[in-house]
């Protein structure tokens, strides 16, 4: 199935836009005009809305669309419980949170004949996905192309590739994304996920928010001005496009922390036409307008903001989508990397490609950090050391590329992340050796 990823993924047109009402259609003629719920739908399809929020949501939130299908999402057979594998979710209960600073190597490599869902290992989260509030943070490795169709009744799916690209199959349409870009599968949304590259012994890693809550949004911009930040525009949505097909496809949903399985007599990828503004989306983070000091102090993280899935506490995030992406740095009697730094906020940090500016080393892509509610953090003693000794002169840093997971409660740990082979056991190392500096003036 896989093996022309790549091929079909060259040739696909898009919707550019996020949050905008967008329409498509497969087959001329397929959408109905004037209203949603035609007494017979064009072309013999069936209507069916799909809501990502409540009916009665304020309209500048709400999020839903209407499909027209060959066959409605009800017809299909009970699910049965599947097995969960190396899947977690909220309430993360097998661990005691940990104020312990963390850091991981890169997951090992797949066993063979593994696809995404199988290849998702939770590392840890908040929350409730039965209430619908927190977060976890899941990471994934893979060799093999999905054959089944998932879909996640918890939460939206922010997909962040660190090596070898992914084609998404959706209800709505394809998308492919690869390192450098991100991929949002909003709740409820069925797919596939292929590898673009299926070589002999090709595979794919990365990192997955699994956002139980409101659903991401761009932040607001506040003084900054109309402009700035993730641009609306470059967020693409996929046109239509659709199986039918028929014979046995096993369909697999995530709902309330576990995975149910059945099989159905079809694909469930045979929507023709659409409406609506509840979609997916891809994003290339190279195309992230950075903003930040021209004078002096590096500024607070939250300039860095993607996108954001607000709580009910104006300005305080469930969860926020970080990125530091390449940048110049001018500040004048700055101490240019990320500051020393206790926090409210946890943090889960990623490499995708390239170095990270506050750690020399240890930090690599496909690893990470946790720096749960105020664990103190910052830059080790090699990049103290460089940093505070630098001349300054204006540098771009343009070798690394680097996102974070800040969530508004503590991340606990899953027993199989506290006790990872992969987990680094000498993490506090790295500030071993600041030395004392201080010297009282007389």
């Amino acid at each position: 199935m896989s093996g022309d990823a790549r091929k079909t993924a060259e040739g696909l047109a898009y919707l550019s836009g996020f949050g905008n009402e967008h329409s498509s259609e497969a087959v001329p003629g397929a959408l109905p005009h004037g209203r949603n719920t035609p007494q017979r739908a064009p072309l013999g399809l069936y209507s069916e809305q799909l809501s990502g929020t409540a009916f009665t949501e304020p309209r500048a939130h709400n999020r839903r669309s209407w499909l027209y299908r060959i066959r409605p999402s009800a017809a299909h057979p009970a699910f049965t419980r599947a097995d969960n594998g190396t899947l977690r979710s909220a309430p993360f209960t097998e661990t005691e949170p940990d104020p312990n600073r963390l850091r991981w190597n890169p997951l090992p490599e797949p066993s063979a004949g593994t696809d995404f869902l199988a290849g998702l290992w939770t590392l840890g989260g908040n929350g409730d996905a039965t209430r619908r509030t927190g977060m976890a943070v899941h990471l994934y490795h893979a060799n093999s192309s999905m054959e089944r169709v998932f879909s996640d009744a918890d939460g939206e799916l922010l997909i962040v590739p660190e090596r070898g690209g992914l084609l998404l199959r959706t209800e709505f349409g394809l998308l492919p994304v690869e390192p450098g870009g991100v991929a949002l599968i909003p709740r409820g949304v069925r797919f596939r996920v292929e590898l673009l590259d299926d070589a002999s012994g090709a595979s794919a890693r990365g990192y997955v928010c699994e956002n139980y809550g409101a659903p991401f949004q761009l932040p607001d911009l506040g003084p900054i001005g109309a402009n700035g930040l993730a641009n609306a525009r470059d967020f693409l949505a996929p046109v239509a496009a659709y199986e039918d097909t028929e014979g046995p496809v096993e369909v697999v949903n995530k709902f309330c922390g576990n995975l149910w399985t059945a099989t159905y007599d079809h694909s469930p990828l045979d929507v023709v036409a659409w409406h609506g503004n509840h979609l997916p989306y891809v994003y290339d983070l190279r195309r992230f307008n950075v903003i930040g000091t021209i004078s002096y102090d590096h500024p607070d993280p939250s300039i860095f903001t993607v996108l954001t899935s607000p709580s009910n506490t104006p300005g305080l995030a469930g969860v926020d989508f970080v990125v530091f992406a390449p940048r110049w740095l001018v500040g004048e009697d700055t101490f240019r990397p990320p500051y020393f730094h206790r926090n409210v906020m946890s943090e889960y940090m990623g490499l995708i490609e390239g170095a990270y500016d506050a750690k020399a080393e240890g930090f690599v892509p496909g690893g990470g950090s946790l720096h749960n509610m105020m664990s103190a953090h910052g830059p080790d003693r090699e990049t103290f050391d460089r940093a505070s000794a630098a001349e300054l002169r204006p540098q771009k840093v343009a070798d690394g590329l680097a996102f974070m997971f800040e969530t508004r409660w503590p991340v606990t740990a899953t027993a199989q992340a506290a006790g990872a082979e992969h987990l680094q056991r000498g993490y506090d190392d790295v500030w071993q050796g600041l030395q004392r500096h201080f010297r009282p003036l007389r």
